[in-house]
This record gives structure tokens, C-alpha cells and sequence, in this order.
């Protein structure tokens, strides 16, 4: 059975400086963000985290050839066909049931058997007791909670939405097209929504009974080796103090990455500075903060967010 640990939350929290901080850990595999692999790799060709192309990467060859007897194998017209069955966040309520009806729940099956033999193979060819996927969709997770042949653990990383608001609102080329694409944004109203949204559907995750450990972005940058060690035993990996020797509480020394997507930041290597993003406190105009407060001010507070204004 492979032990996932699934990245969940709203894009711009810090999942992927998460994920690359677990991926320094011994008998772990980082994956990135796995919904994406299907479109943007096995089509698309972009690039892996260590900078290939995503058919000329070994480690995501021999994944392929683990997994599928290569990836000429796979049908990535049905795994999109699939999500657009299944992997919609308006589609959370019903794959929050205790039940689901049958044509569903095959469909569901078939979704997440593709990113099971992924999971897999990833930890078979890699040699690792936990593989971390830091797609971040909660409708994914609610996908791959039905699935009998994973053992799923959440990493629900979470972020002041203020300073995810202000991330949403800015221009970052998406260095994986070699400059021809940005990344997606969106409006501090419509970030707050999303927020919100994906946020409770965590909190539901974790109520139909799959393993959920919450992370405030901000306190793992305040203590990053408190945090991956509080990672690592919800993950089933107690770390001793020399598994952690790679990080401080200002800097983390990164080796070549896999990730078949995420942030830009997945390139990085060597020394990387880790510090909190407060940019939002001056840049996001007034208005706008004040509107992401009033939106998410009652998971604000849950969350430890007390100022609002």
C-alpha cells in the first residue's frame, strides 16, 4: 500500500517550499504536483524540477516504465475525460458521502488508480517509505480517499489569505515553458473565495475520517524543523536531529528536485533563503485587504489569524 502525503490547500501557501523541504528527508519521495502531470509532462513535455524535459528526465522515465510500461502507455485523453467526471470542486459533496452510487464510485476507482500506479512506482524505483504529492486540489484528495490501495495522510498547509491574495494579483512566468506562459491570476475577491472554499474542504476531508495535519505557513518559516518533524511523524517517519542538518531557521540547503510541476521556486538549488513574504502588508491597496478579511474572517480566526483589518 503506498503511504501518500498529499499537499493540500490553496495555490501561492507555500506548499511547494514544503515539498521540497520534505523532500530532503530520508526515505521520501517528492513528487510536485501530480494532477498536473498528465497534461503538462506526458503531453506537454515541460520541464521537470531539475530542469530536463520531462521525457528526457531518468527518474521520470523509470517511473513510467514502473508504472505503465512507459508513458506511451498511458491515455491521458481518459485521465482528463476522468477528472472532468469526478475531479470538480463542485463535485466535493457528493464524494464527501459515506456512499457513493455505483457508476460514480467506478469512475472514482479508475481516476485515482492512475496517480496509485504513479505513487507506486515512484517508490519502488526510489527506494522511499512515503511519497509527497503537493497538487493541492482538495477535490483530488476527495477522490483519493476511496481509493483501498492508498494509505493517505493531508498536509493541510494553510497562509494568511491576505498574503495569498497579494501572490495571486502578481505577474510570475512559469519558467517550465521557457518563458512563454505566466501563471494564473486572480483578483483579491476571487482568491478569497477560493480560500475559503478549499480551506473547508480540508476541514471536511478530515472529518470523514482521513488523517489531517494542519500547517500555517507561517510557523513552519518560524520554525521549519519543528514543523517537518511534526510532518514527519503524521507521515509514519520519526526523524532524528541529523536527518534535519539541512535546514535552519534561515536557510535550507536544497539538493536537484523531481517535480513534475509547481511554483518556480522547484528550480532552486543550493543554499535558499527561507523568510516570510509580508509584502502584502504595504502592496495590497486597503481596500483589497479589507475585502479578503471581511470574506475570510471567521477561518481567519480559526486558523490563528487574529488581525483582520
Amino acid at each position: 500500500m503506498a503511504r501518500v502525503v498529499f499537499l493540500g490547500g490553496l495555490g501561492r501557501s507555500g506548499t511547494t517550499l514544503v515539498e521540497r523541504l520534505l523532500g530532503e528527508l530520508p526515505a521520501v519521495c517528492a513528487l510536485g504536483e501530480v494532477v498536473h502531470l498528465w497534461q503538462r509532462d506526458v503531453r506537454d513535455d515541460e520541464r521537470c524540477g531539475c530542469g530536463a524535459r520531462f521525457s528526457e528526465c531518468a527518474v521520470w522515465r523509470a517511473i513510467g516504465e514502473a508504472a505503465f510500461n512507459g508513458w506511451h502507455n498511458v491515455d491521458v485523453d481518459r485521465i482528463i475525460a476522468l477528472r472532468a467526471t469526478v475531479e470538480r470542486t463542485r463535485f466535493i459533496p457528493r464524494l464527501a458521502a459515506r456512499t457513493l452510487p455505483r457508476a460514480l464510485h467506478d469512475a472514482v476507482l479508475e481516476y485515482a488508480a492512475y496517480y496509485t500506479s504513479v505513487y507506486e512506482a515512484a517508490a519502488l524505483t526510489a527506494g522511499a517509505e512515503v511519497v509527497v504529492d503537493s497538487s493541492k486540489h482538495s477535490a483530488l484528495a476527495h477522490c483519493l480517499r476511496w481509493s483501498p490501495a492508498l494509505d493517505l495522510r493531508v498536509v493541510h498547509v494553510v497562509r494568511d489569505p491576505r498574503g495569498v491574495a497579494y501572490s495571486w494579483t502578481k505577474s510570475v512566468t512559469r519558467p517550465e515553458t521557457d518563458g512563454t506562459e505566466e501563471m494564473t491570476r486572480y483578483s483579491a475577491g476571487r482568491s478569497a473565495l477560493l480560500w475559503t472554499g478549499h480551506n473547508a474542504a480540508f476541514g471536511l476531508l478530515a472529518r470523514r475520517g482521513v488523517p489531517t495535519l494542519r500547517l500555517r505557513y507561517e510557523q513552519l518559516l518560524a520554525d521549519p524543523r519543528g514543523e517537518l518533524a511534526r510532518i514527519g511523524e503524521h507521515a509514519g517517519l520519526p526523524l532524528r536531529e541529523d536527518d534535519l542538518t539541512f535546514v535552519d531557521r534561515d536557510a535550507a540547503e536544497l539538493r536537484t528536485g523531481h517535480s513534475a510541476a509547481g511554483n518556480p521556486m522547484r528550480f532552486l538549488t543550493g543554499r535558499v533563503e527561507l523568510r516570510r513574504d509580508d509584502a502584502w502588508r504595504d502592496a495590497l491597496p486597503p481596500r483589497q485587504r479589507a475585502l479578503v478579511g471581511a470574506v475570510c474572517a471567521p477561518m481567519l480566526h480559526k486558523y490563528g489569524y487574529k488581525e483582520i483589518s
